[in-house]
């Protein structure tokens, strides 16, 4: 995460290598380096984040044809990726040799030439799982008990279409969310219980169509609230008028649900939000930082310590620098992506866990350390290119490799420079771009995607004869019968087809809602509406004395009590992951908790 000014008054001025854009490197990112031994790098870290993001399929399981048996399987990797895939099994197991694939290094040729073909050569696990049981249909997930779809998380049971759900039960359609039951279409529920169609939510039970709320019980179509019961669009009622609203209002029925989540939305824009997604931090700039010190434009970090330019990282996570997804009890990563769970000292890493130490340029290795550029390898070390060396002989040779890899870097189709101590190019990667999490945070078209360098897929069109539309579906779901589970449906937006699978039907009943009219990938994006990307621009406080900026483009809002600034504007500064130019009203820290406790 980075900020959008490139800001080098605190540190030494570069140009990115791709972007061009200047960026800084300050003393603690130098003291950094120097205590990892990598040079300091030649890409801006928003560029190095995509770089790392091309390498990371969130939400797409492929049908294609397992290498060894030639067995239908689903896969993270589609059937255009020219890799040798096992299944899982047949990965783990002893049947075949990962070392029949090592190579001596050749000194006339670049590091990157050598690791590519041995990349695409030694067989790849289909998925990255573990510990599943009756989750079939989930990918980049371990510890899911009767799960569907799911992404991303860890520690879930009887869910469905959940993306980075740790410790979840009974929960769909949600997108981040951390010890989390029964609840449903939301995103960032945290420490909740029963929470639905809500943004933002921290310790809070039984909250419906609200956001940003703390401490809260029994609230509907709410927003800024903390530690309140029984309000309704932020007005209190008593406990039985409360219940008297919940009994008079029919949530099975779409419509109803449409018409609350309208209104609902309608409040949310006339209060203001707050500059940053942060609880319990010290010194930390970023989004979505909890529980955290010492962070440095890092984006959805829990229980992390002295990290810079670090994204999706769960407890605990210490003395890193562009590091992304996982964590747990991983420290000093460098430039690694999809790896953790007792890691450490890992630099340009893909894919690579469990309890795994002082690894270079590995993809899908396992229990290992001491190696420098293998794949696939299990509980192995010293050995570079999947070839064994003694431990003398590793350690000369890897300094030999090293000074090879300046002397004879390896350029790539954009004329772009890799020497030691940058990650790997990004046409390496098995992913078109539209397949990766940098799709969703940072979109682009075909044309552009391709303009840049990054691969492309293109989806084809399958075509299934839907029985129904989603207009056709019943408005209540106490009309549905589980006949529906027979149907295909029509999704509302993007026309594709759907089902309703069993345990959903049973979910929606048992909560009272109605059917989805979205597939799973548009319920998805209707959520990712609410999801700040992960990079920071200078901003002012918007807040006015008695009112928030009224400019236009901005709804008035009238301040419940009066603030520090008195009746001028605020005078505070910060970086914040709203873009300039959009409509919400943002506050600094200080007006915003006065407006909110």
């Amino acid at each position: 995460m980075t900020p959008e000014t490139h800001s080098t008054s605190s540190g030494q001025a570069r140009p990115c290598q791709n972007c061009k854009q200047n960026f800084s490197i300050d003393q603690a990112d130098i003291d950094f380096y120097t205590k990892i031994s990598v040079p300091a790098p030649t890409w801006c870290p928003e560029c190095r984040m995509i770089r790392r993001m091309i390498w990371r399929n969130e939400r797409f399981l492929f049908k294609r044809k397992d290498s060894l048996k030639n067995n239908d399987i689903f896969s993270g990797f589609p059937e255009t990726v020219k890799a040798t895939i096992y299944h899982l099994e047949d990965w783990w197991s002893d049947n075949w040799d990962p070392m029949s694939y090592g190579k001596d290094y050749d000194f006339s040729r670049p590091f990157f030439d050598q690791f590519k073909e041995l990349l695409y050569s030694v067989p790849w696990p289909a998925k990255s799982v573990m510990n599943m049981v009756n989750s079939e249909y989930c990918e980049q997930a371990g510890n899911l008990k009767n799960c569907y779809l799911c992404f991303g998380g860890d520690s879930m049971e009887n869910s469905a279409y959940v993306n980075r759900g740790w410790n979840a039960k009974d929960a769909f359609d949600l997108y981040e969310t951390r010890h989390t039951e029964l609840s449903y279409d939301s995103y960032m529920a945290d420490e909740a219980y029963q929470v639905f169609y809500s943004v933002n939510i921290e310790e809070c039970t039984d909250i419906w169509f609200s956001r940003n709320m703390v401490g809260c019980t029994n609230c509907f179509g709410c927003v800024n609230l903390r530690n309140k019961s029984y309000h309704i669009f932020n007005q209190p009622y008593s406990k039985e008028e409360y219940k008297n609203f919940m009994d008079g209002l029919n949530l099975g029925s779409y419509q109803t649900v449409v018409e609350m989540k309208k209104k609902a939305h309608e409040l949310w824009k006339k209060n203001p939000m707050r500059f940053t997604l942060a609880i319990q931090v010290q010194n930390s700039t970023g989004e979505h930082i909890e529980r955290s010190k010492n962070l440095k434009y890092c984006y959805s970090i829990h229980e992390g310590q002295n990290l810079a330019y670090c994204q999706f990282l769960e407890p605990a996570i210490s003395d890193s620098y562009d590091y992304s997804d996982w964590g747990m009890g991983a420290s000093e990563m460098y430039e690694s992506q999809t790896c953790g769970y007792e890691t450490s000292r890992l630099k340009f890493c893909y894919e690579s866990w469990p309890s795994s130490q002082n690894l270079e340029y590995t993809v899908f290795t396992r229990s290992s350390s001491d190696l420098f550029g293998c794949v696939s390898l299990k509980k192995k070390q010293y050995c570079i290119l999947n070839k064994q060396y003694t431990k003398e002989e590793y350690f000369a040779l890897r300094e030999k490799i090293i000074a090879q890899m300046s002397e004879m870097p390896f350029t790539d189709k954009q004329g772009r420079v890799f020497k030691y101590g940058e990650f790997f190019p990004t046409e390496f990667s098995p992913f078109a771009y539209n397949d990766t999490i940098a799709q969703d945070f940072f979109p682009l078209t075909k044309k552009e995607a391709l303009a840049k360098g990054f691969a492309w897929r293109d989806v084809e069109a399958k075509e299934y004869q839907t029985t129904k539309t989603a207009a056709e579906l019943p408005d209540d779901i106490k009309n549905v019968d589980e006949g529906i589970l027979k149907e295909l449906i029509q999704c509302d937006s993007c026309k594709k087809a759907y089902r309703v699978i069993q345990a959903e039907l049973d979910f929606l009943k048992r909560i009272n809602i109605p059917l989805p009219r979205l597939c799973p990938s548009c319920r998805y994006m209707e959520r990712f509406k609410f999801v700040n990307p992960p990079k920071l621009w200078l901003a002012k406080c918007m807040c006015k004395g008695k009112q928030g900026m009224n400019d236009g483009s901005h709804i008035a809002y009238d301040n419940a009590v009066p603030h520090f600034h008195g009746e001028g504007q605020c005078p505070n500064e910060f970086e914040t992951s709203y873009k300039p130019g959009r409509p919400e009203l943002i506050y600094c820290e200080t007006c915003y908790q006065q407006e909110t406790i």
